[in-house]
């Protein structure tokens, strides 16, 4: 099957929720803005909420201040920014966007309610990056609306969205949800309801394989970055990037890779159990494999 959609006329998506204010919901929540969408944000917690708001604003300012965009353009797409606490405030939304932590029951409860109060959405997308999209739907009576929207971090920088369509996607729903990724200025790159997907399906493997390398004395963390750098041409090392991913999610997309594939590879080491442990989970908390400055 071709990766190309079968280009249907698409009306462009003028209103989106996106579901959680964490570093993801925030991220995907500005680039919709600034591709001209109104959004609506919603948290259970309003500090949240806050937080993301102000995480956005400084995102768009920093975007004016180096005219990247115009002030106007910015301007417009935090006017665009509505928040709420409620659910149901998402219920005109025409496509959601769910961005909450990796909680497989956390999900399906979600997907549950919004089969309900999102009746006129056109898609309902999660972006799990490591779970079935076909378990997080499996609860909803119809999930024919339900694909996987795979962003990368951070969101509003990375170009790639992976578009997961498990076995009950519906054709509309997934050629609007790919439109509406080209729509905000993003690559999507279409697959099948498989474990880790793509990029983490490759990945995984090898940051778990230079922390092995790292935990035993084989060389320092800089020193094995550098040679990823250096010697594979990446922009980022393994360990530099397992720090921006953050180490719980790695541990997390890990562990559910092993429980479907059981690969003994995908064995989390010791040493990320124990950075997670200590709650030196990367670039979020300010120390992981490195340390952070502010």
């Amino acid at each position: 099957m071709s990766t190309r959609r079968t280009g249907l006329a698409m009306t462009k998506l003028s209103q989106v929720g996106v579901l959680g204010g964490g570093t993801m919901g925030s991220g995907i929540a500005q680039t919709a803005l600034l591709a001209g969408v109104e959004v609506t944000l919603v948290d259970v917690d309003q500090g949240q909420l806050e937080r993301a708001r102000g995480v956005i604003g400084s995102g768009i300012e920093r975007l004016v201040s180096r005219a990247r965009i115009e002030a106007e353009q910015g301007e417009a797409a935090l006017a665009a920014l509505n928040t709420s606490t409620d659910l149901e405030a998402l219920a005109s939304a025409q496509g959601v966007i769910e961005a909450v932590s990796e909680n497989l029951a956390l999900k399906q409860g979600i997907f549950e309610r919004l089969e309900h109060v999102c009746s006129d959405a056109r898609f309902l997308a999660s972006n799990t990056s490591s779970l079935s999209i076909q378990e997080i739907c499996e609860r909803m009576q119809d999930p024919s609306r339900v694909v996987g929207l795979h962003y990368f971090n951070p969101a509003q920088v990375l170009p790639l969205v992976e578009v997961v369509v498990p076995l009950t996607a519906s054709d509309e729903a997934v050629d609007t949800a790919w439109a509406f990724v080209e729509s905000t200025g993003k690559t999507p790159v279409r697959v099948k309801d498989t474990p880790a997907f793509i990029v983490n399906r490759l990945l995984v493997p090898f940051c778990l394989s230079a922390l092995r390398l790292w935990e035993s004395g084989v060389a320092t963390a800089e020193d094995i970055d550098r040679a990823c750098q250096l010697g594979l041409g990446h922009s980022m090392g393994p360990l530099a990037t397992a720090d921006l991913v953050g180490l719980d999610v790695l541990l997390d997309v890990a562990e559910s890779m092993q429980r479907e594939i059981g690969e003994p590879t995908l064995s989390p080491p010791t040493i990320l159990r124990r950075l997670v442990s200590a709650g030196r989970l990367g670039r979020k908390t300010g120390r992981g494999i490195y340390e952070h400055g502010s």
